[in-house]
């Protein structure tokens, strides 16, 4: 057996001086040292010597083990060192040729209206407020005068962490906490994420953005609404966009509109994008409920007020002439790249 041993460690330099790669070092150390490797399977033997050469050859083999782990360790760092010259040799930077152009980051189209909103009603005198995305059903629903049999108050409308906390299909809550803590006058915008369970298609969208308008105060009628309003298309989408409410219905709101703006496309003369009515709807308004400000304890008999909630994706496809809602969440640079 100690003949054997000697060959191997033999075989072991000769080999090891042959090798010019990793996976040749790897191979060797599989054939010596695997578990079915010469070495390994010298050791399983030792139980047939006798007692006298047991010792003996069992020290041989663990020193020829432990230098075959050495050498090949050895050899190892020879073979790394050797291939990361090469490798920086090959990769060496010439700093004459010209250098690659990167792709600049640009705003959001989301962002782009968002930002142009706040500023068309903080130079009106609104606020900006903001509240949380995952929401109580109280304030969601019920202190916006939603009843219990309400559809969007299905699970299959909204996504509920349980009976009463939920991510909020809406800003308006954010009213609520607003007038809660504060007393007329109140003129706040609200933006920011929103949620339902919509399947994603051209037009919907499981997540979303949304800009709710609120003022209290006294006197305030449906006239300043209208007049709030157009401000915000004009400046939004151009001084000849014409505007038109039509009566509508929401639970929080009496009376309510459906807000139209005249089609961006076709200027109101009718075309496929409009459905050949000349209109585009835009938001939803009204006069708020006398309902909601006794729940957070206005008088309604003293203070009027007057409530919008538009949807971002809406007024960007509109104003950008986008057609498919997905786009804004795919990241696609050469979409990105238009604005």
């Amino acid at each position: 057996m100690e003949k054997k041993i000697k060959k191997i460690k033999e075989e072991i330099i000769f080999k090891s001086n042959s090798v010019s790669n990793l996976k040749d070092i790897e191979k060797i150390k599989v054939e010596y040292l695997g578990r079915k490797g010469l070495v390994t399977l010298l050791l399983r033997r030792l139980g047939e010597l006798s007692t006298q050469e047991r010792p003996k050859i069992g020290q041989l083999l663990n020193q020829t083990k432990r230098e075959i782990e050495e050498l090949l360790k050895i050899k190892t760092i020879e073979i790394e060192k050797l291939e990361k010259n090469k490798k920086l040799k090959e990769e060496s930077i010439d700093v004459t040729l010209p250098g690659k152009k990167s792709d600049r980051g640009t705003i959001h189209p989301i962002n782009l209206v968002l930002k142009k909103t706040e500023e068309i009603f903080l130079s009106i005198g609104f606020k900006i407020e903001e509240g949380p995305e995952v929401e109580l059903d109280y304030y969601n629903f019920e202190a916006l005068n939603i009843p219990k049999d309400h559809p969007a108050r299905d699970d299959q409308d909204s996504f509920y962490l349980n009976r009463e906390i939920l991510l909020r299909t809406h800003t308006s809550p954010v009213e609520i906490r607003v007038m809660e803590k504060q007393q007329p006058p109140v003129r706040i915008i609200a933006t920011g994420k929103c949620y339902r369970r919509d399947a994603a298609d051209s037009t919907h969208s499981p997540m979303f953005h949304q800009i709710e308008g609120l003022a209290v105060d006294k006197d305030i009628t449906f006239g300043d609404l209208k007049g709030v309003l157009t401000v915000f298309v004009h400046r939004m989408f151009g001084e000849d966009r014409k505007v038109r409410f039509r009566p509508g219905y929401f639970p929080f709101t009496e009376p309510s509109a459906e807000v139209d703006v005249s089609c961006l496309l076709c200027h109101g003369k009718g075309c496929r994008s409009c459905g050949y009515s000349g209109w585009l709807e835009i938001m939803g308004a009204g006069m708020t409920d006398p309902a909601v400000f006794n729940m957070v304890g206005y008088d309604p008999e003293k203070y009027s007020g007057f409530a919008f909630g538009m949807g971002v994706e809406r007024i960007a496809m509109l104003k950008y002439g986008i057609n498919d809602i997905r786009l804004f969440f795919e990241n696609d640079l050469r979409f990105l790249k238009q604005f």
